[in-house]
């Protein structure tokens, strides 16, 4: 198994090298047909690691499938990956909300956006490895966890329905604070640096500070994210890669929906459905165990109705105006 982390590891690390070093290495502002083409690699690049997840815990290689003396089945295992799949890269649909609010609050140019994007990813990752290593050890060991989890998401549901993202303050991010008490802050950006010299002193750039708030802020976008996760699978190789496949998609999905997230009006309100219905699964996962088909149909279910909903209110105002 170790071996297998560490190659998984290795390939995400690949792929974001060439993705900076290789493909987006001049910076510029990515156009919404870039970004449609990589949101559509990233989308088939998870479906194909999906089919090899099946053959994988089929054929129980590197002991995957066999815990306890339990064998899971290749379907239950391929079932798990996706929906987890499509229940964390619904969540990061939120996420882009705050993105854009965050680019905007520090006039981030077009051009710096997507390598901002590319190192708050990175860290997300590591930082979520370590969140979903700490949660599979809490559960094991502690199997009540799981009924915190489950009320940690429905306490996030209601908070979800009743705040408004127009609430971020970066100023007052605590980061940001020990960031500017540490080092002076170019007034102006420096092209894509993060760090540069300013009267003779190593100095930050406003870029490093957008960049502290998007870490800052996945930390909160975890916390919701992962105990959702583990109410689909307790498997923590599936909990990490399904997770490690909807971040990487989240910075091209970004440029391929800021500019028309406010026509899904009604997602906001899938979401707090959503992870409700997570939270109420993980609450009731010792004595009515949901089981996963029926799982994704309802999430299925849940955020179709939204995308309904939201082209039909949108397809009124336009034919009102």
């Amino acid at each position: 198994m170790t071996w297998l982390w560490i190659g998984f590891i290795i390939m995400v690390l690949g792929l974001l090298a060439l993705d900076l070093g290789v493909f987006n290495r001049k910076a510029h502002a990515i156009s919404a047909r870039e970004a449609l083409l990589w949101t559509a690699f990233w989308i088939c690049l998870a479906l194909v690691f999906n089919a090899a997840l099946y053959f994988m815990y089929a054929h129980h290689w590197f002991g995957l499938g066999l815990i306890s003396g339990h064998q899971q089945s290749a379907r239950e295992a391929a079932l798990e990956f996706f929906t987890g799949y499509i229940i964390e890269k619904s969540l990061s649909l939120d996420n882009i909300f705050v993105i854009a609010l965050i680019f905007s609050y520090f006039r981030v140019p077009l051009q710096y956006q997507h390598r901002t994007l590319f190192w708050g990813i990175l860290g997300a990752l590591i930082l979520r490895g370590a969140m979903i290593g700490a949660g599979a050890a809490l559960i094991h060991r502690f199997t009540w966890t799981i009924y915190v989890f489950g009320v940690l998401l429905l306490l996030t549901a209601f908070k979800m329905l009743i705040s408004k993202h127009e609430d971020v303050e970066p100023d007052r991010n605590p980061l940001v604070r020990l960031a500017r008490r540490v080092y002076p802050v170019t007034p102006d950006f420096v092209a894509e640096h993060f760090f540069t010299r300013m009267n003779g002193r190593r100095a930050i750039t406003p870029l490093f500070l957008a960049l502290l708030v998007i870490e800052s802020s996945d930390v909160m976008f975890a916390v919701d994210s992962i105990p959702a996760i583990f109410a689909v699978t307790r498997d923590p190789f599936i909990v990490f890669t399904s997770n490690v496949f909807a971040i990487l998609g989240l910075r091209s999905l970004y440029f391929a929906l800021a500019a028309i997230m406010d026509k899904f009006y009604y997602l906001k309100t899938s979401l707090v459905i959503l992870l409700a219905f997570v939270g109420v699964k993980m609450l009731v996962s010792h004595h009515w165990p949901i089981p996963t088909p029926v799982s994704l149909s309802v999430i299925a279910l849940i955020l179709g109705g939204g995308v309904a909903a939201s082209a039909v209110r949108a397809k009124r105002i336009s034919a009102g105006k």
